[in-house]
């Protein structure tokens, strides 16, 4: 039975790739897979064989706008906060970052019940961290995936959510649920009483989404919390969603003509926004005997790279990563899966949100290192890279757990359990 499945993923790159990894698989098998994406993404979801009906999340720009460019600027402008600890942060950055994601469902509200009126989805799936009460009104079933970090599902046993704090020190937990609770109080309840009045059920306490009739989460067995943090029957977890989209990729000339280990540098769309810290983590990588694969981002004319790197603006991380053998990254979820899935160590930068909570998790667990982003030494990062690349027994393992996660097919599971919703 051919299904009309809606999906409405956050307007960033990495729950966007998500959704087109899944959505691909389905509109493979036959079909109809439409995005209520934000309108940034003009055309290029049709490119890849998809319907749009797209959603404005605030009044439209006059001026053309890059995909999730409301988010780069948000990240642009709010850098400078990123070098205070993730409990300062809660005021200065995880607040106003909720802030904006509740106005944008407030003003796409109208326009999402517009699109589901005209587009009569059988299954709504949204990859997002706010709710958005035309999707639970529908009267359809409702699928979230959460392709952040899955301590976003809160309970006792685990860290709170964006707090980079470790599983085997409690000492720091109540002080950050104390300030998440003092900070973001006053929203939530005026969040929660407008859900509520859209028709929508009530929220979970100081959540700002519920949980779906059916929910994914992507993050491999080998790093995950469900020990610590049981969950219930309609949770599953995606070892991974490696999307099968991306053209492929042959290593440049100026790298294939040098010898040495090859290593992968992203911060992530967003991440990579911030100049001077790529600017600085390109000077310390210059003076090792590595070579390097540089995802420059939206600015990337104004980053130099030295003569063992080659970079561009966009890359086919997907293609990349299993060619290298080490990745340093902003732990961002999509990346930090994506390592794993194929078998690679990490250092990890994380700047905001559940990258820190990445970090941590990659960290505590012996699969990388994380660093002080703003705050590491050059013998620091070299030293890192020394180590990791030289530790044959870790790659030896992560290369099998690699092939472990691989092998579980996280996309297709997806897929298949999105159709069981919609049958």
């Amino acid at each position: 039975m051919s299904l009309t499945i809606l999906f409405m993923p956050e307007s960033a790159y990495g729950p966007t790739n998500n959704c087109i990894g899944i959505g691909d698989i389905l509109r493979k098998r036959g079909h109809r897979v439409v995005f209520a994406a934000e309108a940034s993404w003009k055309g290029k979801l049709t490119a890849l064989g998809f319907e749009e009906d797209l959603v404005d999340l605030a009044p439209p720009s006059e001026e053309e706008q890059d995909a999730g460019q409301f988010w780069k600027d948000f990240i642009r402008d709010t850098a400078p906060e990123y070098r205070k600890s993730t409990l300062e942060q809660l005021e200065t950055v995880t607040k106003p970052i909720w802030d904006a994601l509740i106005d944008g469902a407030k003003y796409c509200e109208p326009q999402l019940k517009a699109i589901i009126e005209r587009v009569r989805p059988d299954v709504i799936v949204e990859d997002n961290v706010i709710t958005f009460p035309a999707l639970l009104t529908a009267g359809k079933p409702f699928v979230r995936i959460v392709s952040c970090n899955p301590l976003e599902v809160r309970g006792e046993g685990v860290a709170p959510v964006f707090s980079g704090l470790p599983a085997d020190d409690r000492s720091g937990w109540g002080a950050f649920e104390a300030e998440y609770d003092r900070t973001h109080r006053e929203i939530w309840t005026a969040f929660n009483e407008w859900v509520v009045e859209q028709g929508a059920r009530p929220l979970p306490d100081l959540d700002f989404i519920h949980e779906g009739d059916l929910n994914l989460y992507v993050f491999p067995e080998i790093a995950d919390y469900t020990e610590a943090r049981p969950l219930g029957d309609s949770w599953h977890r995606l070892d991974s969603s490696v999307r099968e989209t991306e053209g492929g990729f042959e290593l440049p000339a100026s790298l294939a003509g040098r010898e040495g280990p090859l290593v992968y540098f992203s911060l992530g769309s967003l991440g990579s926004a911030d100049v001077a810290l790529m600017q600085r983590v390109v000077d310390v990588l210059a003076t090792t005997p590595y070579r390097f694969i540089v995802s420059l981002g939206p600015l990337h004319e104004e980053i130099k790279l030295a003569g063992n790197m080659w970079g561009a603006e966009f890359v086919p991380q997907t293609k990349i990563i299993p060619l290298v053998d080490l990745v340093i990254t902003h732990g961002g979820n999509n990346t930090t899966t994506e390592a794993l899935h194929f078998g690679k160590p990490m250092i990890l930068l994380p700047l905001f949100w559940d990258q820190y909570d990445n970090a941590q998790r990659v960290h505590e667990l012996g699969y990388g290192v994380r660093l002080a982003t703003y705050a590491f030494s050059d013998e620091e990062l070299t030293g890192a890279l020394e180590r990791l690349l030289g530790d044959t027994a870790l790659r030896e393992r992560l290369a099998a757990a690699g092939e472990e996660i691989r092998g579980r097919d996280g996309l297709r599971r997806a897929a298949d359990l999105i159709e069981r919703a919609g049958a």
